[in-house]
């Protein structure tokens, strides 16, 4: 990234995005939480890529009595139908990793789209297209996901579209706004006085600003995205064909694993959630901070903020 004086004003120029994966490979290298995060999500996903060669049994082998507590063959113990818990973890990672990743996309796509257009062309454009987005915003996410599932059906695609839809709305204000800002600036002004068409000052002038943020939100829409999925899978409206996280503990509510104390059948997924959640939220949130001056700032002066006892010559 590089900052510059504008050679006319001494305008200072917005920081240009050349390389983002070096960028990005900086952040991680330099921020503790983000490389962290990083390894996170890596192990993750290197565990749903490689579930076929890593699993030790099928996830449709019965191997043992139904919720055998964990051993050395079995270190995450036997589900309610007696399957291993390890192999199912790694085959439902596959899954849920896909569902948070897609969705995301779907929410970036629309939400970056609509946020884009909203905010650099204002006017009727934005009353519209932000009503719009006050309407998606208000209603409950939870009750919209089961109706649109229970009406659109169960299948994967399904339920990636019904994620990405339903999410798209925190990208779309969180852009506009920014575009508004970068709208008025004096190199778009510039460029508009020189002729530039609508689509080389979106594309060339300000999309390229606006490139951090998405980066950034959309890695923390994956972390909403996946516990939306596990919600939905819990609630019994999840792809009843494939396995993923949520769909095994529904599976275990549904036969009583609390009864007979069988917390192996619980705790794994949900702490794989929780997991890969944390993840998400440490490398979005070190993403901000690092490529967005105004949060970063914001975020130091906060922390730096100390309260003193009031001594008797402050004034009141």
């Amino acid at each position: 990234m590089s900052v510059g004086p504008d050679a006319a004003t001494g305008d200072i120029q917005p920081p240009q995005l050349r390389r983002p994966l070096a960028t990005t490979w900086r952040i991680v290298r330099h921020q503790p939480r983000a490389t962290v995060g990083v390894l996170i999500i890596v192990f993750f996903v290197a565990v749903a890529v490689l579930a076929p060669w890593l699993a030790p049994y099928s996830i449709d082998e019965k191997v043992g009595p139904v919720y055998a507590p964990p051993s050395s063959e079995h270190p995450l113990g036997l589900d309610d139908a007696g399957i291993d818990m390890l192999s199912l973890m790694m085959w439902g990672a596959r899954v849920s990793l896909v569902v948070g990743f897609a969705a995301a996309l779907v929410a970036m796509l629309i939400g970056g789209t609509i946020g884009l257009v909203s905010g650099y062309f204002g006017g009727r454009t934005d009353t519209v297209l932000m009503r719009m987005t006050d309407y998606f915003l208000v209603i409950p996410d939870i009750p919209l996901m089961l109706v649109a599932a229970a009406i659109w059906g169960r299948s994967l695609s399904n339920i990636i579209i019904i994620i990405g839809v339903i999410y798209w709305t925190t990208t779309a204000r969180l852009i506009r706004s920014q575009v508004i800002s970068l709208r008025e600036r004096v190199y778009v002004k510039r460029a508009e006085a020189v002729g530039a068409g609508h689509r080389r000052i979106l594309f060339r002038h300000i999309l390229p600003q606006v490139i951090p943020l998405i980066v950034a939100n959309t890695v923390l829409t994956v972390a909403i995205a996946i516990f939306a999925e596990t919600a939905i899978a819990f609630l019994g409206l999840g792809d009843p064909t494939l396995t993923s996280w949520g769909r095994l503990i529904e599976n275990a509510f549904s036969h009583n694993a609390i009864t007979v104390d069988a917390w192996w059948a619980i705790v794994p997924p949900g702490i794989a959630v929780a997991l890969v959640i944390l993840g998400c939220t440490m490398v979005g949130q070190a993403i901000e901070d690092t490529l967005n001056p105004r949060l970063r700032v914001g975020h130091l002066s906060v922390r730096r903020f100390r309260l003193r006892p009031l001594q008797s010559g402050d004034p009141v």
